[in-house]
């Protein structure tokens, strides 16, 4: 057998093996956004802005009807969305305590939303149902997004959010056969006082859900906090974007941007079968206080490394200082408990936004008097101080 033989059978089998590896590769996991105001605001348009890089869609909060409230529609900025550019799907949400479905009237509502945001000038990929069924009601809902997907036109796709308790129901199939994706919320779904998230029964339910569905899906998931106040009968109540006017302490839970970095890490490498991409709720604006910043969660998306890195800052104006700290990394972080600066001859210094100064010879040290979050790319004045000198390298940060 000659050398060249050889040496062109190895090639060839090289050239199978690099095939497929190719043919295996799963494609990169599609990252979306949900918009979830009610009330758009000016600081949507820098918002949308600093997105666009790392979302492809935008799932907006669209239409929504309560128990008691009736019907609201979102007031979205048409002529923003339609800059901006990106596939928008319309979210409808059902409010799960509804007793009776009225389809007739749904199905016209929706119908009427689309026509409206199109003479906006906006171009819909695509509506999304959210809508917290019961299992037992599932057969019905199913009826109810066939007669939707045949009033849509053909072409917009329809979509709904899922809900984990709907893995044991053995109409879960029938009913993702009647749209054309599901979306997977794995945040919230549990007893409020169990926390926020858990990203083990996350990836768990993900994978149920991949050997059931035969379309497309999504997992939501969270890049918020919510607070729980003490209610009546011993349930927690719930406070997220609206305050709720009650006296009580406030137990704040957060998602973890390292527990949603590493998910979204694993779900890159190993996805589950028929899994299409993430869907991050809820876009943040600035000086929201309850959601991650838009730095961490581009971070989180783009599967950077995160880390929280703080920085004193004065000012000096003829010895009247200000006392700033900012977080210069991509990680959302807390406060710093304690700040200690290092002083020549000060005659006068306060505390401000939480912290309290004491001084003593030679020192000026600010204590923070409550927790806080200093998020990723934001800054905090602590306090000012009237001193001869500051020496800004003998003092000291302590998180």
């Amino acid at each position: 057998m000659s050398a060249i033989y050889l040496l062109r059978r190895a090639l060839l089998f090289s050239l199978a093996l690099l095939c497929g590896c190719q043919q295996s590769t799963a494609p990169p996991l599609d990252q979306q956004l949900y918009i979830w105001q009610r009330q758009w605001t000016t600081a949507h348009a820098e918002a949308l802005a600093q997105s666009r890089a790392d979302f492809s869609t935008l799932r907006v909060l669209a239409l929504q009807t309560y128990p008691q409230g009736g019907w609201r529609r979102a007031q979205i900025d048409g002529a923003l969305l339609q800059r901006d550019g990106r596939p928008l799907i319309a979210v409808v949400r059902l409010d799960g305590q509804l007793k009776h479905l009225d389809p007739v009237d749904t199905t016209a509502r929706i119908l009427q939303m689309i026509a409206d945001w199109q003479a906006l000038g906006l171009t819909l990929a695509g509506v999304e149902i959210d809508h917290d069924a019961g299992t037992a009601r599932l057969p019905a809902y199913r009826e109810f997004l066939l007669g939707v997907r045949q009033a849509l036109p053909a072409s917009l796709k329809l979509s709904i959010t899922a809900l984990p308790a709907w893995l044991d129901s053995p109409e879960l199939a029938a009913l993702l056969a009647a749209v054309d994706s599901s979306v997977l919320q794995v945040h919230a779904v549990s007893r409020p006082e169990l926390g926020l998230f858990d990203p083990v029964q996350a990836r768990h339910w993900a994978e149920r859900w991949s050997r059931i569905t035969r379309q497309p899906f999504y997992l939501a998931l969270p890049a918020y906090g919510i607070a729980l106040l003490p209610g009546e009968g011993g349930a927690p109540l719930v406070e997220s974007e609206v305050p709720i006017e009650r006296v009580g302490q406030r137990r704040e839970l957060m998602a973890d941007p390292q527990q949603l970095a590493t998910l979204a890490s694993q779900l890159r490498a190993e996805p589950p079968p028929h899994l299409a991409g993430l869907i991050w709720f809820r876009l943040p604006l600035k000086g929201d206080r309850r959601a991650w910043s838009l730095t961490t969660l581009g971070a989180v998306a783009r599967g950077e490394q995160l880390h929280s890195r703080l920085a004193l800052n004065l000012s000096n104006q003829q010895g009247l200082y200000d006392i700033v700290v900012s977080n210069d990394g991509n990680l959302d972080g807390t406060l710093p408990q304690r700040v200690t600066l290092a002083v020549s001859q000060c005659v006068a210094a306060d505390g401000l936004n939480g912290y309290a100064v004491q001084q003593t010879p030679g020192q000026l040290s600010f204590s923070r008097l409550r927790d806080g979050r200093l998020p990723a790319g934001a800054e905090r004045t602590l306090g000012w101080a009237r001193c001869t000198h500051i020496d800004q390298g003998g003092s000291h940060v302590f998180p």
